[in-house]
């Protein structure tokens, strides 16, 4: 049985458009107890989706130790690594504050 992890991440990657449903999904809950953690994971399942953690560290300019830092469950990553790698996977931040459209 496959872990939660990587059914997600084959999901993300059978589905790019879900991306950004799933992101905005996550940072709804952002001011919930465990939201930014919940948000960091969120994140680095779309990065393993969109290529993996080295691929989209070239794209975002981040070392790619680094990128694994700032997107652990404990991570605490600055602004512009944030903008970074979102900017990496093609979603902007404004993407998560806009009503889904149906």
């Amino acid at each position: 049985m496959k872990n939660h992890d990587d059914a997600v991440i084959e999901m993300l990657r059978s589905d790019p458009n879900m991306a950004v449903e799933y992101l905005r999904a996550a940072f709804d809950e952002l001011d919930e107890e465990g939201g930014e953690s919940a948000f960091l994971i969120a994140l680095r399942h779309v990065v393993e989706a969109q290529g993996g953690m080295t691929v989209i560290a070239e794209r975002a300019k981040v070392s790619r130790e680094s990128l694994y830092r700032a997107l652990s469950p404990k991570g605490n990553p600055t602004l512009r690594t944030m903008t970074a790698v979102m900017r990496a996977t093609g979603i902007h931040f404004h993407d998560l504050t806009q009503a889904a459209s149906h």
